[in-house]
């Protein structure tokens, strides 16, 4: 009977744990690092929940390729938002000429990972970045989101 009465508050912590992480996703807020500045978006931090195209591309952890564009930047920031109003989860918070700032939610919990995109019509290229407003690992998460999305709006530049 002990066992099961451990067992018990075993679970009961777990349940609350749960619950506490879930309503620290709904209400976390936006970091104020966010944006861009002087050209740049802000960098990743040490934890692996992040990727950037502006890494140092030594950095394969958070680095990954920006995304050419051969339209204005108007025109790409368009296909983009397209593009992105077909995800699941994922809300628009600042849409600007030459930036877009949306929060991807995870389907389970529903926390936060706020995705940038810094159209750099000079270079010709997208810059992005994808991070988690918690914890530590993602599982890979931002860096196949932004594969996917990267993939999916180059194909949608090319028609």
């Amino acid at each position: 009977m002990i066992l099961g009465w451990a067992a018990l508050g075993v679970v009961a912590l777990v349940a609350v744990g749960v619950a506490t992480l879930a309503l620290q996703a709904r209400t976390v807020g936006v970091p104020p690092e966010l944006g861009v500045r002087n050209g740049r978006l802000a960098p990743c931090p040490s934890s692996p929940n992040c990727v950037s195209t502006q890494a140092d591309p030594s950095d394969a952890t958070h680095a990954m390729p920006p995304l050419p564009f051969a339209v204005p930047a108007a025109a790409a920031q368009q296909q983009l938002r397209e593009l992105l109003s077909t995800q699941p989860r994922v809300e628009v918070l600042r849409d600007e000429a030459g930036y877009l700032h949306v929060v991807a939610r995870s389907a389970t919990m529903g926390f936060p990972d706020d995705v940038e995109f810094f159209f750099d019509e000079a270079a010709g290229v997208i810059h992005f970045r994808s991070a988690s407003r918690l914890g530590q690992s993602d599982m890979g998460v931002n860096r196949a989101r932004m594969e996917q999305l990267s993939a999916a709006l180059l194909t949608a530049m090319e028609r």
